[in-house]
């Protein structure tokens, strides 16, 4: 009985992850930097428009999943940034200078 509890749990556990990976959009956007919060691991960020995003070209702040990644930018560096919507908070994932 335990084991079957057990699978029933894990099958549940894995059904639960494939549904938030397929809300999960990701995309690779353009922008440059206008402000860095290590404090908080925030980045505002002026980009174009992220069509995968359904986002009009804008000034936002994305948390930075990573906050390692901030710390070799600064304001004015244009960046190619993997920007990405979980729960209706915008982040950054992977980032790079251009």
């Amino acid at each position: 009985m335990q084991i079957k509890k057990s699978l029933i749990h894990c099958a549940l556990t894995l059904a639960a992850i494939g549904l938030s990976a397929n809300t999960l959009a990701q995309v690779m956007a353009e922008g440059v930097v206008r402000r860095i919060d290590l404090e908080n691991n925030k980045i505002t960020i002026r980009h174009g428009e992220i069509k995968a995003l359904d986002m009009p070209p804008m000034t936002m702040v994305f948390v930075a999943k990573q906050p390692i990644l901030l710390k070799s930018l600064a304001p004015g560096d244009t960046v190619e940034f993997e920007a990405f919507e979980a729960n209706g908070q915008y982040s950054v994932g992977k980032i790079q200078k251009k």
